[in-house]
């Protein structure tokens, strides 16, 4: 009798399980039970059928699936990705994806590598995401509305050849397990908030010289920062405006994306010793233009010019305001035009994260004017970033001069809720005046509640000084108040800490993995990986940990008393104690 054939072919291989599962049927077996069967029923198998995947098998907390395309494949995990996002629900799922060649038994059942290598993916897998492997990568790069982070090449067990991967995230669907991403909200429009709402969209530089951009910004934002100071408008803030940028933008979309009601955008030009600034603001959910106008002017009467277009937009939806508070919105931080210009390069340079370059920039603006709380401010956020982004403790000499600057901020700062908040925050982080940092930060978000920054610096002071639900409302704010801001990554990973200090790993691992898909720095992975411990994910926390090593191998367990400070020695010694647990050395 002669053996038939073995059938092979080529195939993608989607491998995909429910986060937590054991932990999930211990707490509530009979309701997860009857959950993860309406996830086959209502979920997978229809998104299965979308995309032409054949379903090869399920297992108690997960299943495999193949396709003939891994277009569709990948199309496929993104959709189940977002619909999970979008389920407010406990079950989360991680889903690994190659390409390879398999045998097919006559059952359907599929074996050998090309499966291997999908299930190892969707082991190293965050909470929520999407691994790809380097096939499939070659496959669907320019076909697949998605952006693809490149993790290099890795051992995965029991695969002799290193494997290389790719993290995917994509437009309009959750990156994470995590919930409540931008994508995922941009699904689903905000809420309007119970007062005006307003959105201010990158002005257009007109002047013919892309060297001018920073001064387009710049007027956007000083008209942001004037608007915020009234406490009966909710304004987004400028990094969330600043993501459509250069971009062909639907205002109807704008409004829902960033849940608002009015939307301003306008044009810059800049010619020789003049100015002119138009403006337009529009009701978001009709399109309807409610005004529009041009001030023209010379450079040195700029905040002039400024403080028309802001008055005329406040008078528009907001005509019940005390003229009080106009007047409020009309100070500027300082009057001397260099120092601005010299600011606002340096605001540029720091979104770019040239901390050195702009450091220069700020030194430039407070001399100029001794007077300029923000640039000293800034000065000191610059190199307060320098030791949080590397996890790595700055020098006695950095941390002198970033304690100067701060404190040279705090005593010009008046009502600035801006300086205020930055300085008070740098003073938290590295000088360990947490009492003096809490009551700046508190000062900032009395003054100016629009101000995202300022509850981003209270969320990261309340949680240094062991108020970790008081930094959790706050971190919630700020991302409310500016929900596609970059800073929502820190937000996130300030969040993260919070929920270890409450002994809540599973939310801290969700918050982080947020970051990391995002941002993998020392400070997100680290995050990451104390979380892990507790929640006693200890070969997640191991790969995190060499992940941290390979981009940061000066990185030390210890660092955690200085790069992740908190005022109890008992919080800091527990997080020693998980980094070293995870495998870091210190």
């Amino acid at each position: 009798m002669v053996d038939e054939p073995v059938q092979r072919r080529l195939a993608a291989i989607l491998a995909a399980d429910i986060v937590g599962f054991s932990s999930l049927m211990e707490r509530d077996e009979e309701g997860t039970y009857a959950r993860v069967g309406r996830l086959r029923r209502e979920l997978i198998e229809p998104r299965l059928s979308e995309h032409q995947g054949r379903l090869i098998k399920t297992t108690g907390d997960g299943f495999l699936a193949e396709f003939a395309s891994p277009i569709a494949a990948l199309r496929c995990a993104i959709a189940i990705q977002g619909d999970l996002g979008n389920d407010p629900g406990p079950l989360r799922m991680r889903i690994g994806l190659n390409l390879g060649d398999v045998i097919v038994e006559e059952s359907g059942d599929v074996y050998g590598e090309g499966v291997n290598v999908a299930a190892r993916l969707e082991a190293l897998c965050d909470p929520g995401g999407i691994l790809i492997s380097g096939k499939i990568h070659s496959e669907v790069d320019g076909k697949v509305e998605a952006a693809f982070e490149d993790r290099g090449e890795q051992q995965v067990k029991n695969i002799s050849r290193p494997v290389r991967i790719y993290a995917v995230s994509s437009a309009g669907v959750t990156k994470t397990s995590a919930a409540t991403a931008s994508s995922s909200e941009a699904k689903k429009p905000l809420q309007l908030p119970d007062k005006p709402s307003i959105a201010v969209l990158p002005f257009q530089n007109m002047s013919g010289d892309p060297d001018q951009e920073y001064f387009a910004d710049g007027m956007v934002e000083d008209i942001i920062t004037a608007l915020s100071r009234f406490k009966s408008l909710f304004v987004i803030a400028r990094n969330s405006s600043f993501t459509y940028k250069g971009k062909a933008v639907d205002i109807k979309q704008v409004g829902r994306d960033l849940g608002v009601r009015y939307v301003l955008e306008g044009s810059v030009r800049k010619s020789g010793s003049r100015v002119r600034i138009t403006g337009q603001l529009i009701e978001a959910a009709t399109d309807r233009h409610l005004w529009a106008d041009k001030f023209d002017g010379a450079l040195e009467d700029v905040f002039d010019l400024q403080d028309q277009v802001t008055s005329s937009v406040i008078g528009l939806i907001a005509p019940k305001l005390e003229q009080a508070e106009i007047e409020r919105a009309r100070q500027k931080p300082t009057e001397s035009l260099d120092s601005y210009d010299f600011f606002l390069r340096g605001i540029a340079l720091t979104n770019k994260r040239k901390l050195a370059e702009a450091r220069e920039f700020f030194s430039k603006a407070y001399q100029q004017d001794p007077e300029y709380g923000p640039a000293y401010a800034m000065a000191a956020t610059t190199l307060m970033f320098e030791q949080g982004l590397s996890g790595v403790p700055l020098t006695a000499e950095k941390r002198a001069e970033a304690i100067r600057l701060a404190h040279l901020a705090s005593r010009v700062a008046g009502d600035d809720a801006f300086t205020l908040a930055r300085s008070g925050h740098v003073l938290t982080y590295l000088g360990g005046e947490y009492e003096r940092g809490a009551a700046m930060v508190e000062q900032a978000v009395a003054l100016n509640p629009n101000l995202a920054i300022a509850w981003y610096s209270r969320g990261w002071v309340t949680m240094m000084c062991g108020e970790a639900e008081r930094a959790i409302e706050s971190f919630d704010r700020m991302i409310r108040l500016s929900p596609l801001d970059p800073l929502r990554v820190g937000a996130w990973n300030g969040s993260s800490f919070a929920f270890f200090c409450l002994g809540r790993y599973e939310d801290g691992c969700v918050s982080a993995s947020k970051s990391i898909q995002v941002t993998a720095d020392a400070h997100t992975l680290a995050a990451y990986i104390v979380n892990a411990i507790g929640a006693g994910r200890a070969a997640e926390a191991q790969a995190a940990a060499a992940r941290l090593l390979k981009s940061q191998p000066d990185f030390r367990a210890t660092h955690a008393e200085e790069a992740f400070p908190t005022r109890s020695p008992d919080m800091r010694n527990q997080i020693i104690a998980a980094l070293r647990e995870a495998g870091l050395p210190g």
